[in-house]
């Protein structure tokens, strides 16, 4: 607890992850920009004092939040949507979530009010999305994915990154923690996810090639990041690693099945 909340080690500059995209988040937590033809768009808000973090690390790159096209949103969970509000007051962005995922942000910030980490969430997003639907803005397309498991209402957004004259296939996973399971059934949603994501990697015309993951402790990226650092030309991206992706896939579906197993024992228990 006392790390999460040490603004100091929390705090990492902003850096250049691909050509079009910037890591604008802190150290647990990650906030993308992906620069487009038309403006730039943001994934998550961070929460608390560190929007306000996230508002500097913007800055820093040249780039004026008021100028933000859309805000995608993963899932309603503190860390990443509590910063809407706040973020919301200085552009006229639009605010993308599925409706699910939109209620589940109310309903924890509503759970948030008398306690010292109180929190909002406006009454509605600008834009509901569904799975499979397609964003535009300028030059690139957003691809949302519904994909529960962490919470109902997790969306997950493909974007292509671009690395000089190579183009990547990249996936922000709305969640991977089985903290917030209400029973067997999400657990089994989250293993078919999961499975999505594989074939998303597998896939023969457009393959999943990198993770820009919300939460770097989870894939590596705090020490994958020092390594574009002194990266020479020619050399592989140290962040194009479908190998690793796939391997923590595996993982986490391992551990999800035998979640899953605790859940429906739990469920089938008798009552005493």
């Amino acid at each position: 607890g006392r790390w999460l909340n040490d603004t100091q080690a929390q705090t990492i500059e902003p850096y250049q992850a691909f050509d079009n995209v910037y890591n604008v988040g802190i150290c647990w937590v990650s906030a993308w920009l992906i620069k487009t033809s038309d403006g730039p768009v943001l994934i998550d808000t961070l929460y608390g004092a560190y929007t306000d973090r996230l508002i500097e690390n913007i800055k820093k790159l040249g780039v004026n939040p008021a100028d933000l096209k859309m805000v995608l949103l993963t899932h309603g969970h503190f860390d990443h949507v509590g910063g809407v509000a706040k973020l919301r007051a200085l552009t006229n962005a639009k605010f993308v979530m599925t409706q699910e995922g939109w209620s589940e942000a109310q309903a924890d910030a509503k759970a948030s009010q008398g306690k010292p980490d109180a929190w909002t969430m406006p009454a509605a997003a600008d834009v509901l999305v569904k799975d499979g639907d397609v964003l535009t803005v300028g030059d690139t397309r957003f691809y949302a994915y519904a994909t529960p498991g962490h919470t109902w209402g997790t969306t997950s957004y493909a974007v292509d990154v671009k690395d000089g004259e190579k183009t990547y296939r990249a996936i922000t996973i709305g969640g991977l923690g089985l903290n917030a399971i209400d029973g067997p059934q999400q657990v089994e949603a989250y293993i078919h996810s999961i499975d999505r994501f594989k074939a998303m990697v597998s896939d023969t015309k457009n393959p999943v090639a990198v993770h820009l993951t919300m939460h770097p402790f989870s894939t590596g990226l705090s020490e994958a990041k020092e390594l574009l650092k002194t990266r020479k030309p020619g050399e592989p991206h140290p962040l194009v690693d479908p190998a690793g992706l796939n391997q923590q896939l595996d993982a986490l579906r391992a551990g999800a099945v035998e979640r899953l197993a605790v859940e429906k024992a739990t469920a089938n228990r008798p009552a005493p």
